[in-house]
């Protein structure tokens, strides 16, 4: 508590919100009625005003905080800080610091004062505060909830008080929450700029997500306002336009800033608005607008029920399309798990309402979207949710059948049993209490309908004429069951209706009455006896809603459950039969064990004798004797399915169940006997599930956490056993087995780790989640970890040796921290007041396991060992014991004189005796032996590793410190072929270890002037080249000495890794001469052979990052790739799998060519090294082949992730973006491109099969759509190699368009209505699928580039199989002009364009696809032209539709230019600069694509020979319009001049010299950019001019076209090419690049595109044009 003398505050006078939100709940010491009311007239004004209750920043309340007198100076200060960064009112920010440090302020009064001077230390309280903050406001909101939650319920002790505040906030409250709704979902990200330097990214996100947390409760808020009070029609429109203005959620201010943690919120905002809105008929984009729509059509067909007008089905049917059932029963699930309880119940029976109309108005074949029952499945679980209200459920039985959901029940019953699913599952829904148990028991009891399905009629059936009565000439036995077994027997002369006939099958509803009860024993029954057959599956789909059905019946209903005993009886041998088949079916053994709880739970006796003849728990071969070691004890059918299935699917139905099963047996108090019959079952848990459970797999959220709190309640029963429960025998029993298996073993150590957590994790959990759900679990765990741990050192026999879970709790804790340290802090948490009590227990329980250290004195004559221990102790207790280690530092502070502390050492400092023990004049000395002075640096490292700042910072000043630290680095050790004391490369490493960190801590310029001399001493004493050499050596020492055994190996690793550490670091700030860089280098890369490859994976990490610090000094390197190559040798001879180091050092080999450019020089290695990577990308793409295969087969084919696994097994084979693999590839790649005419390469792939091995990894990984990295470094590898004609040749060869012609089918969608939905709006640069499948299209772009007519056919076959994906890609750049999708398109046209030179064999093999891609292309050229055209509509495009291919925001500080805070419109100016980068971006790859549509296109129309033959279509219409969006209006000649005309002025705004106040493309790209832009323009125009000619031409000698349209068509060309040539006149008279095109040489034209002619000096292609002109002007 904060000590109210130094805030001059009394705390009573003004209460936080959270503080108020605990009150109104009942938590605290105000618990009368009169208290909470004075309390809520108190404050009933701040509910009113909600969120605007905190108020903006004003001059004159920082005047007013200036003036108080009452408020400390340096709160005074810290105030305003903290209102600049909020953004909130100087006022109620020193309001807000003051409760703070009232509530949740952990330190003492000294150390705020410290925290306030120090920089860091009062920015870490900023944030702290800001997250205080945030809570006051949630706290508010919710207190408002807890109001209107419960002022009208009977039961609640304060409902009178609720009421009567609710009644004085009723006026206006839903306006003011509305319009602070508004306002939070407008306003603007906070900047740093606005709110300071702590406003970073990640606080700007943690904004946000505050944000959208804010709306959904004021959301909340208003809908419980009106489910009480009436909505009135205008309010009901206000919300409506708002929420479809909004988006319902979807269409956020800052929605660039949500992230996946964030789209529940998103949702549950939209699950709040449709609550609340019930119509509209411009809705139709978004599930959320499913239930509006519905109830809209709902409205008008109960207003107008005659009038079924076409806008009503259709939205209706919009309705149904958006899943509108699935949607509901989506919603209410998160509700119900997350939600207030209230807003549950409510929105319940909202959907009750609306369901029940739509049921009672429509048909139920009405509501399939497109016939798809599907939507039947959704509606009976929307409404099976709604149901399990209990209230609704009661509701429900009074209702009569024939109206609302009694409608859905009756039409389930009309298909029973042939679907048994629909009705169990409604009624299970409908279990609430006793009294529904008794209807749903005589329901099924009492059923009169038996409806089979038939494909074929039967023999034994005489019928009607029209086939709609059958009736039955001889009785059946309804299942195929022996004699004398339960069975249904259907009598002669039953009467069937025939419900559905026709040619697939006979739907015959028989009028037979029986019992379902009966005929669930027969299923049962059956699926008993198919349980080793192919039919299990289908069966099981039967018996799994029977068994939750009886689950449920007997867990509401005990009484029932004898009437259930042939049901309840079968499950244990159901249970043994299914649990030993080869596929267990899960969720089945799931709900047979979850119903054998119930029972257990009432007849534990009797559970037991029947289940543990099943074989499904565990069980013991041979008694056990010894705890120590489980001989003899069998895991069962459980730990089977355990290991084999749930683990690697990574679901636990069935553990899950076990653990429950377990526990209520050993809560029911079973005998002696029965319970040492469950040791195996606990011995299971304790050795093979509590230690290990935290590493399993897990696919969902919160089960890990569940698992783990079950184990702990199973070990707390077993704990809290009666002694007469516990037989006293010589065998153990269940507690003593627990007591020792907790004390000793790995599963104490499991427990310690959970007690771990901290509360600060647990806060952490309870703000992401609420107070429900996964932080409840946590807490609960949490408190059983606490209670087993008391109870094992209260019950655990008395001994003289200390267990290791007493070590575990005393010294050394989970996660890194003292646990005594961690459990302290547990006093804070104040969300369930039993875990702080809990946690003081212990703490009470442990006290006596500690020592005192204050009477031990660190004299000369003390004993050298003792001084070792005492400041081993000190090194722990810096990290653990931050309080006892404050008490040895001694530090006295001290005001300087520039106002800021200082410290000194105090009298009983134990720094003072550590300074005189590394003093240098002192070592060597008696009382400084090597040992001690060991212990004394490692003190020091552990200071400067916590950062001890107040403590670092006196000992970095104190004179010849850093002197006496360094000086061991100065010294000559021995040579490491001698005996070495290990203690003295500790002690090294330690000095190493603290002057990096010291040079990680402190900028540079501010580095003591002393520890600047000794590392310049460093450097001009040639200490980088000695410790280089020393560690080459101790390396090769390392590998001669390894087989006959290392004593000191972890010191010689320390000592190498602080050497790392140091070399990393000070190279960043300490600016070296060259020759030692090269000289470190070479002493670093040493060959390591096979026995000391452990150290070979930190040395190539260090080679690693050295490459990229050090790229200057490595392209004037010597060689540095024939000791790389002998590395790699070594490592790849290795037996042991070295995944990791291999990675390592192909990464290091990439990085060698990339940075030294080759030189142009010859590599010597060059075969070797090709030789070696292939060999590998040949061996791990079989291993790769194999593992794919077997994963497929096992059904568990992964999505790509990128697994963090250090050497994974090859039987584990895994694809990741780093693995060996891929860099294999990628460094293949690397060499084929340094040996550019294959001299070596070929030679060695026809020694190493490696390309085939390849492509057919590569076509496995297509097929099944995995291995995503490996098949992009892949084709990496295939693209450069077909480059170059010998390479091309190869490739195609060995098969490619076999491998992946048709596979990569597999990676992409083509949509059935032609639309570009599979296009990615995503980045091109992210590895993804799409991605793969342009590498493809440009590898047989290269492949057709380099091979010509040998490849003609090949990708004629590609292009045949593909069209579709490639016709849709040319439609797709109309709607998506997103990046990928604009780069996909330029490699389709790319191809084409090569495929163009083909025409003759396309025309002959594929002549309909030649038409359409002919069509699409003229297509694709009007759109190109008109986006280039329409620059404004570019940008609204890209910004609307695209969002990601604009930048979010602003762009990061790390990005941005230093700024003066004068310039405030800088951030504006930076988002419009980066807004017109990304649109030159998307223009320049819209003229890309346009150039080679040209240039195909110039392929596609004729020349002047050609013209007169007549067997070129006509591309373009005869018409001059211009360009249009719409896809109906046909591309023109019109097209073909407006492409010339945007050319033209794309070239005129390049000439533009650089304007401040607009961004042109001058200013926004290089000169080279400009240069190849405006040769592209070039060669857009030359191309289009000769596609204009020619199909002038074409269309002039057409005879089909009339005189006067040639005419008009001489006319408009005559007028257009003359303003176009004299636009061109101009440019080209001030001077312009030329075309890199060359047309056709049958067209009669200049030779040599890009000369100057003898037409004042103008483009030949000019001339062309104009003698055109010249023709048409005749």
């Amino acid at each position: 508590m904060w000590p109210s003398p130094f805030l001059n505050y009394t705390h009573s006078s003004f209460r936080s919100s959270r503080e108020l939100w605990t009150i109104l709940l009942g938590r605290s010491a105000l618990r009368e009625p009169a208290q909470i009311e004075a309390e809520l007239d108190r404050h009933w004004e701040r509910l009113h005003q909600g969120l605007s209750y905190y108020k903006p920043p004003s001059s004159a309340s920082a005047t007013k905080v200036k003036e108080n007198k009452d408020v400390a100076p340096p709160l005074k200060e810290f105030g305003l800080r903290i209102s600049k960064l909020l953004g909130l009112d100087e006022q109620q920010s020193v309001q807000i610091l003051q409760c703070y440090l009232q509530e949740d302020y952990r330190g003492t009064r000294n150390s705020l004062k410290v925290v306030l001077q120090d920089e860091r230390q009062s920015q870490a309280l900023l944030l702290k505060i800001v997250d205080y903050y945030y809570e006051e406001r949630m706290c508010l909101l919710r207190c408002v909830l807890l109001l209107l939650t419960y002022f009208q319920d009977e039961r609640h002790p304060y409902r009178a008080e609720y009421s009567n505040c609710v009644n004085k906030l009723e006026k206006d409250l839903v306006s003011n929450y509305q319009s602070q709704f508004e306002n939070l979902f407008k306003a603007e990200a906070p900047t740093w700029e606005t709110h300071g330097n702590l406003m970073t990214e990640r606080q700007v996100s943690r904004w946000f997500l505050q944000c959208l947390r804010e709306q959904s409760l004021l959301l909340e808020i208003i809908f419980l306002y009106y489910a009480y009070f009436e909505m009135s029609p205008a309010d009901l429109l206000i919300f409506t336009k708002m929420f479809k203005e909004q988006g319902f959620g979807l269409r956020q201010t800052n929605r660039h800033l949500v992230d996946k943690s964030m789209d529940a919120l998103v949702d549950r905002i939209g699950s709040h608005r449709h609550l609340m809105d019930q119509l509209l008929v411009t809705f139709g984009d978004i599930p959320h607008h499913g239930p509006v729509l519905l109830a809209w059509v709902l409205l008008r067909h109960t207003l107008r029920p005659d009038e079924t007008s076409p806008v009503i089905r259709r939205i209706g049917g919009t309705s149904l399309q958006l899943g509108v059932f699935k949607y509901i029963s989506t919603m209410l699930k998160g509700l119900g798990s997350s939600g207030n309880n209230c807003t549950a119940s409510t929105a319940k029976m909202c959907i009750y309402g609306l369901l029940s109309f739509v049921i009672t108005s429509f048909e139920e074949e009405s509501l399939q979207a497109d016939g798809v029952a599907t939507n039947c499945s959704h509606l009976i679980d929307a409404a099976c949710e709604v149901l399990s209200a209990p209230s609704l459920a009661e509701l429900f039985w009074e209702m009569k059948p024939n109206m609302g959901l009694g409608m859905i029940l009756d039409s389930a019953v009309g298909m029973f049993p042939h679907k048994i699913g629909p009705l169990l599952q409604l009624l299970t829904a409908l279990l609430s209490n006793k009294s529904t148990v008794k209807k749903v028991y005589t329901f099924l009891d009492k059923m009169s309908f038996y409806t089979q399905v038939y494909k074929h009629k039967p023999n034994d059936i005489i019928s009607k004429d029209d086939e709609t009565l059958w009736k039955r000439q001889t009785p059946k036995l309804l299942y195929p069951l022996g004699l004398g077994q339960t069975n249904l027997w259907m009598p002669q002369g039953v009467l069937g209706q025939v419900v559905i006939a026709g040619d697939q099958g006979y739907v015959v509803r028989w009028d037979y009455s029986y019992s379902s009860w009966t005929l669930f024993t027969c299923e049962i029954e059956m699926l008993l006896h198919v349980v080793s057959t192919a039919d299990v599956i289908a069966h099981c789909v039967r018996v799994k809603p029977i068994l939750d059905l009886v689950h449920k019946i007997i867990s509401t209903d005990w009484t029932v459950s004898d009437c259930l005993l042939p049901l309840t009886s079968r499950i244990y041998m159901l249970l043994q039969r299914l649990t030993s088949v080869i596929n267990p079916p899960v969720d089945v053994i799931a709900s047979c064990v979850n119903c054998l709880i119930v029972l257990a739970a009432r007849m534990p006796g009797k559970v037991w004798s029947s289940l543990h003849h099943t074989g499904f728990l565990p069980f013991a071969s041979s008694p056990l004797t010894n705890m120590a070691h489980a001989e003899g004890m069998k895991a069962g059918n459980y730990g089977n399915l355990l290991v084999q299935i749930e683990q690697p699917r990574g679901e636990y139905a069935v553990t899950i169940a076990f653990l429950r099963l377990i526990t209520t047996l050993v809560k029911g108090q079973l005998g002696s006997t029965q319970n040492k019959g469950l040791i195996p079952c606990v011995l299971l848990v304790l050795k093979e599930m509590l230690p290990t459970y935290h590493k399993w797999r897990y696919n969902t959220y919160g089960v890990r956490e569940r698992i783990g709190c079950l184990i702990l309640e199973l070990v707390h029963a077993i704990l809290n056993l009666s002694p007469e429960g516990e037989d006293q025998g010589s065998t153990p029993t269940l507690q003593s087995l627990c007591i020792y298996s907790l004390a000793n073993t790995e599963a104490g150590q499991a427990v310690v780790n959970i007690m771990g957590v901290g509360v600060d994790t647990i806060d952490m959990v309870l703000a992401a989640g609420g107070s429900e759900g996964p932080g409840q679990i946590l807490i609960q765990t949490v408190k059983l970890a606490f209670s087993v741990t008391n109870n094992v050192i209260r019950l655990k026999p008395p001994s003289d040796v200390v267990s290791p879970l007493e070590q575990a709790l005393t010294q050394h804790g989970g996660h890194g921290n003292n646990l005594i340290a961690v459990l302290a802090k547990y006093i804070y948490h104040k969300h369930d007041p039993a875990l702080p009590r809990l946690a003081v227990q212990l703490l009470k329980r442990l006290a006596t396991l500690f020592y005192s250290y204050n009477d031990i004195k660190l004299s000369k004559t003390e004993d050298m060992r003792i001084k070792v221990m005492i400041l081993e102790f000190l090194t722990v207790a810096v990290e653990t014991q931050p309080g006892l280690i404050e008490l040895f530092l001694n530090l006295e502070a001290k005001d300087s004189s520039e106002g800021s502390k200082e410290f000194l050492l105090g009298e009983w400092s134990c720094l003072q005796v550590v300074l005189d023990l590394i003093d240098s004049k002192q070592q060597g000395k008696y009382w400084c032996p090597p040992l001690l002075h060991r212990a004394a640096l490692a003190f020091l490292l552990a200071l400067w590793q916590d950062r001890r700042d107040s403590a670092i910072s006196v000992l970095r000043t104190k004179e010849r410190f850093w002197e006496n630290l360094t000086t061991p680095l100065f010294g000559t050790l021995t040579p490491p072929s001698d005996t070495t004391e290990p203690c003295v490369l500790e002690t090294c490493a330690f000095v190493m270890k603290i002057i990096g960190l010291e040079i990680y801590y402190v900028v540079s310029g501010s580095l003591e002037q002393s520890l600047k001399d000794a590392l310049q001493k460093f450097s001009t004493g040639r200490r980088y080249e000695y410790w280089s050499q020393y560690v080459k050596s101790l390396v090769c020492r390392v590998a001669e000495t390894e087989e006959e055994g290392i004593c000191s190996f972890s010191e010689t690793q320390m000592l190498i890794s602080a050497w790392r550490m140091l070399l990393i670091l000070s190279t960043n700030y300490v600016r070296h001469s060259e020759p030692t860089h090269n000289f470190s280098v070479a002493g670093l890369i040493v060959p390591m052979s096979v026995p000391c490859l452990r150290l070979g994976s930190m040395m190539a990490t260090l080679l690693l990052i050295l490459l990229k610090q050090w790229k200057s000094v490595l392209a004037t390197a010597p060689d540095i790739l024939s000791p790389l190559s002998l590395i790699l040798e070594s490592v790849l001879q290795a037996d042991q799998q070295l995944d990791r180091t291999k990675a390592k050092i192909f990464s290091a080999l990439i990085s060698v060519l990339q940075i030294q450019g080759l030189n142009g020089g010859e590599i010597s290695q060059l075969p070797q090294l090709l030789l070696s990577v292939c060999e590998t990308v040949k061996d791990e793409a079989l291993a790769l082949i194999d593992s794919t295969r077997h994963m497929s087969q096992m059904g568990d084919v992964l999505e790509d992730d990128e697994s963090m696994e250090t050497d994974t097994p090859r039987s584990l084979q895994k694809d990741q973006r780093d693995g060996v693999c891929v860099l294999a590839l990628h460094l293949a790649k690397e060499l084929c491109r340094a040996d550019e005419d294959g001299e070596h390469w070929v030679l060695v792939m026809r020694k190493v099969p490696v390309l085939p091995s390849v492509l057919s990894a590569v076509e496995l990984s297509l097929r099944l759509k995995h291995n995503l990295f490996f098949t992009e470094a892949a084709l990496h590898l295939l693209l450069t190699l077909a480059r170059t004609p010998q390479g091309a040749a190869a490739v195609a060869g060995a098969g490619v368009i076999q491998t992946i012609c048709l596979p990569l089918l597999s990676v992409y969608e083509v949509s059935s209505n032609g639309t570009s939905q599979g296009f990615s709006r995503k980045s091109q640069d992210s590895p993804c699928w799409p991605g793969v499948y342009r590498l493809c299209m440009s590898l047989m772009e290269s492949l057709l580039k380099t091979l010509r007519y040998n490849f003609v056919n090949e990708a004629l076959d590609f292009v045949g199989v593909h069209q579709e994906r490639i016709l849709q890609c040319l439609n797709a750049v109309r709607t998506v002009q997103s990046l990928a999708c604009l780069d996909e398109a330029d490699h389709t046209v790319g191809f084409l364009l090569q495929l163009s030179s083909f025409c003759k064999e396309w025309q002959f093999h594929l002549p309909k696809l030649l038409r359409d891609v002919q069509v699409n292309l003229c297509y694709l050229c009007q759109t190109c032209t008109y986006l280039l055209h329409s620059k404004k509509m570019l940008h609204h495009y890209l910004q609307v539709k695209n969002g990601e291919a604009l930048p979010p925001g602003p762009l990061p500080r790390s990005h941005r230019p230093p700024q003066t805070p004068s310039k405030e419109a800088a951030g504006g100016g930076e988002r419009e600069e980066a807004e017109q980068k990304a649109l030159l971006a998307v223009q320049c790859s819209l003229l890309k694509i346009l150039s080679k549509t040209l240039a195909t296109l110039q392929h596609f129309t004729p020349d002047c020979c050609q013209i007169l033959l007549d067997q070129y279509r006509t591309l373009f219409v005869l018409s001059f319009t211009t360009p249009a969006f719409d896809p109906d209006v046909a591309p023109s000649f019109g097209t073909l001049l407006a492409t010339i005309n945007v050319a033209l002025s794309m070239l005129g705004e390049m000439e533009k010299k650089k304007e401040p106040a607009s961004f042109s493309i001058a200013s926004l790209a290089s000169s080279d950019e400009i240069q190849a832009l405006k040769s592209l323009l070039m060669f857009t125009m030359e191309n289009c001019f000769y596609v204009l000619i020619s199909q002038a031409v074409r269309s002039l000698k057409d005879p089909s076209i009339l005189p006067r349209d040639k005419q008009r068509l001489k006319q408009e060309l005559s007028s257009e090419l003359s303003t176009l040539l004299s636009s061109l006149s101009r440019h080209f008279r001030r001077g312009s690049p030329s075309s890199p095109a060359i047309l056709p040489s049958s067209q009669t034209k200049p030779p040599t595109p890009g000369s100057k002619g003898s037409h004042e000096g103008q483009e030949p292609f000019i001339q062309l044009v104009q003698a055109f002109a010249r023709l048409v002007q005749r």
